[in-house]
C-alpha cells in the first residue's frame, strides 16, 4: 500500500482582532503640514501687534484728528495729551513704540516737544519719535537728530493731510529708520552751501542725499530719480568719500552724512 505523503493541513485559526487606537486627547498635539500650531505661528500675533502710539499735540481738534486717523488705521493709540510734562509721564507708563510730538507746547510754547523728545529718548533709549512742526526749524532738527541715528522723524504739520505718506514715515520711523520733510532738507541745503565738503558733491549727489534724508532707501531713491539700484549705490559711495565718511563700527554712515549738513546749517543759521 503506497505510503501517503499529504499531511493533513493545520486548522485555520481565527486572525487576532486589530487593537483600536486611543482615540487623541486635547492635549495630544497632532503632527504633519496638514494641522498643528508652530511656536513661531502661534508668535506671529505678537509680532504682527499694531504699533503702541503716544500724541503730544497742544491744539486739541489736531490731536483728537490725528489720534482718529492712526485708529482708522488699526494703530493703537495709548495716550494723547496736550503738554510735554504729559507726554513723559503717557511715555513711562505706556511703553509705546513711538511717540508723535508737537514741537512747540505749552507753557512757553518755543522747544518744549522737542526738549521732551530728547528728554524721553534719555529715558528710553531706542524710543522712535516723530515731531510734527508748522514750520521748518533746522536748529530743532538738528538738536532732535543729533540725540541719535535712528528711529527720528522731522515733518511739516501740512505732511499729515498727505496720509499716505504720513503713514509711510510713521512706519519707517518706527521700524529704526529716519524721515526728514523734504521742504526741511531743501532749505537745509540752501543754507549750507558755503560748507567746502558739501561743494565737493555733484548735483545727482544732492539729489541722492537730500532723498536719503528723508528715509528713502536705495530702491525708493533709485525709482524716484530713475536710475538703477547700482547707479545709486555709486553714488553712495562718493558721498561717503566726499563727506569723509570712512566705514566704522557702530556708525550709520547714512545717517551721519545727513547730520554732517544738519549741523553745518545750524552754526550758519
Amino acid at each position: 500500500m503506497e505510503r501517503d505523503l499529504r499531511t493533513e493541513r493545520a486548522p485555520r485559526t481565527e486572525r487576532t482582532p486589530r487593537t483600536e487606537r486611543a482615540p487623541r486627547t486635547e492635549d495630544t498635539p497632532r503632527t504633519g503640514p496638514a494641522t498643528g500650531t508652530s511656536p513661531q505661528a502661534e508668535a506671529a500675533p505678537r509680532a504682527e501687534r499694531a504699533l503702541r502710539i503716544v500724541i503730544a499735540e497742544d491744539d486739541p481738534l489736531l490731536r483728537e484728528g490725528l489720534a482718529l486717523l492712526l485708529r482708522a488705521e488699526s494703530l493703537d493709540v495709548v495716550a494723547t495729551t496736550g503738554t510735554a510734562e504729559g507726554v513723559l509721564d503717557a511715555i513711562d507708563a505706556h511703553a509705546p513704540d513711538i511717540a508723535v510730538l508737537d514741537v512747540r507746547m505749552p507753557p512757553t510754547h518755543t522747544d518744549e516737544g522737542i526738549r521732551a523728545a530728547v528728554e524721553a529718548r534719555r529715558r528710553r533709549p531706542g524710543l522712535a519719535v516723530l515731531v510734527l512742526s508748522a514750520y521748518v526749524e533746522q536748529s530743532f532738527a538738528t538738536e532732535l537728530l543729533t540725540g541719535g541715528v535712528g528711529g527720528i522723524g522731522y515733518l511739516l504739520k501740512e505732511r499729515v493731510g498727505r496720509v499716505e505718506e504720513f503713514l509711510d514715515a510713521l512706519h519707517r520711523v518706527a521700524a529704526g529708520g529716519t524721515a526728514i520733510d523734504p521742504e526741511v532738507v531743501a532749505q537745509l541745503f540752501t543754507r549750507s552751501r558755503e560748507d567746502t565738503r558739501l561743494e565737493r558733491l555733484s548735483p545727482r549727489e544732492r539729489d541722492v542725499l537730500a532723498l536719503m534724508a528723508e528715509g528713502l532707501g536705495n530702491r525708493a531713491i533709485a525709482e524716484r530719480l530713475f536710475v538703477t539700484d547700482g547707479a545709486v549705490h555709486k553714488h553712495i559711495r562718493s558721498i561717503f568719500a566726499k563727506l569723509d565718511l570712512a566705514p566704522a563700527d557702530r556708525v550709520d554712515r547714512r545717517v551721519a552724512a545727513v547730520l554732517h549738513y544738519l549741523q553745518d546749517a545750524r552754526r550758519r543759521g
